[in-house]
């Protein structure tokens, strides 16, 4: 317990900037407002860079090995990178802010796929494994920013900023798969392979989100609200109040994990495979582009909408949406006929939707079972969690597809799904119930 001269020095000792946003509700608002501008930005250039190279990793990587089994390895790579950056994002922002984790991130992306270009020009298969490894840095700096705009948030803000921070991509998220084209042209005029063309969007996409970062977020939201968090344990005298939160954190924690790992597993099975599943059947790269293009256009774009929903009607329910528009997802697509290029759209577009419900739902949990002190560090090992599930599916695709079809993926994707809802419902309504019935409170009483 700290005296009230013990309290008095610690203010003073804070910097002169810092203790201005400490003192004033009216400034951690305009910087809340801010923060979200400088995101909105960063994300659009993002979603471009992480759009533009998952839409041919797949093929990029199907042309260089010469057969389809392991076509899944790229996204399982690129998803692997996105854990072990996801760490290191995590860590650098707790320790010296969102402005120094992303930035970091988004600037190795673009190192990376830089490194899948030069793989595809001398064919070095090695070199693109190991660059795609680094590309997903930006992948996992793309979904971590969404948490940028939330430290200054209160409880019935955070899905909206989750959604802001989201939505913001899809300007990027769709214009990417859509340049495959434009970008393969171009490639070509320089004297390096077609599908190498979009890695070169992606390596400027990802360096300008980075730089705008770098420049642009500052003061950093996450070290003001760290210092009024912590002006605010200090001052608390109810240490088994304190120690009864983090237990109820804990189990918040594992909840909005489990719903977010569901939904990745499922959704990026499914992704990686419809380019190849495409190709397969005589569709060309514009009609991947378009498909991807509306798919990751539906993983972003309702997200304005989503976090409205998920502030207002509850996690809970946004959680169970999602599992049962993700079997609609893998159903459709497995009866779809291979020749129906508006029957794959609307089963992509689905497939994005529900991964948009599961992420913003399980995000909007997780933020609310942390504080400043710790969120940045636990943000960063849930998304390594939800990168390895990714990375799973990813690999298990093209193993499934290449030994069964793809239709059977699809249907087994969206069974899976079918199982997150029965397991959000017990997880939430038998051992949650009094957390959910006080956030609710917390949230109607600011």
């Amino acid at each position: 317990m700290m005296s009230i001269n013990d309290e008095a020095q610690a203010i003073k000792s804070q910097p002169t900037w810092l203790q201005n946003y400490i003192d004033s509700p009216e400034k951690q608002r305009q910087l809340y407002r801010r923060t979200l501008i400088i995101v909105v930005i960063s994300q659009i250039f993002g979603g471009a860079g992480l759009a533009a190279g998952l839409t041919v990793g797949a093929l990029l990587a199907q042309d260089m090995l010469g057969t389809d089994s392991y076509a899944g390895v790229p996204v399982a790579l690129f998803t692997l990178g996105s854990a072990a950056s996801a760490l290191l994002v995590g860590r650098i922002s707790q320790h010296f802010g969102r402005r120094s984790g992303l930035a970091t991130g988004f600037l190795t992306g673009g190192l990376g796929a830089i490194g899948v270009v030069i793989a595809a020009l001398t064919n070095n298969i090695a070199l693109l494994f190991a660059s795609l490894l680094i590309y997903g840095a930006g992948n996992a700096t793309n979904l971590q920013a969404r948490y940028a705009g939330t430290d200054l948030a209160n409880s019935t803000q955070r899905g909206t900023a989750i959604s802001i921070a989201m939505v913001s991509t899809t300007l990027g998220a769709v214009a990417g798969p859509n340049l495959v084209d434009v970008m393969g042209g171009f490639a070509i005029s320089i004297g390096v392979p077609a599908l190498a063309g979009p890695f070169i969007l992606a390596a400027a996409a990802f360096t300008l989100a980075g730089l705008v970062l770098l420049v642009l977020l500052r003061p950093d939201p996450l070290l003001v609200a760290k210092a009024i968090e912590e002006l605010k344990t200090d001052g608390d005298h109810h240490n088994d109040k304190k120690s009864s939160k983090l237990a109820i954190n804990k189990r918040g924690i594992v909840i909005g994990t489990t719903i977010m790992v569901s939904t990745q597993i499922v959704m990026v099975s499914i992704m990686t495979m419809t380019p190849v599943h495409m190709g397969d059947h005589g569709h060309g790269l514009r009609a991947v582009g378009l498909v991807i293009g509306f798919h990751i256009g539906a993983m972003y774009l309702p997200s304005l909408v989503t976090g409205i929903l998920v502030d207002k009607i509850g996690r809970t329910a946004m959680a169970i949406a999602a599992g049962g528009i993700l079997l609609a997802s893998g159903v459709l697509a497995a009866i779809a006929p291979v020749d129906s290029l508006l029957v794959l759209i609307i089963s992509l577009v689905l497939l994005g939707l529900g991964w948009n419900f599961g992420l913003i739902s399980g995000t909007t949990i997780i933020v609310d079972a942390t504080n400043p002190s710790n969120r940045a560090k636990i943000q960063g090992t849930v998304d390594v969690l939800i990168a390895l599930a990714g990375a799973s599916g990813g690999a298990l695709s093209g193993i499934v597809v290449a030994h069964s079809s793809y239709a059977a993926l699809s249907f087994a994707g969206g069974i899976f799904s079918l199982l997150l809802i029965p397991v959000v419902i017990w997880s939430l309504s038998n051992h949650n119930r009094y957390f959910l019935k006080k956030w609710s409170i917390q949230g109607k009483s600011r």
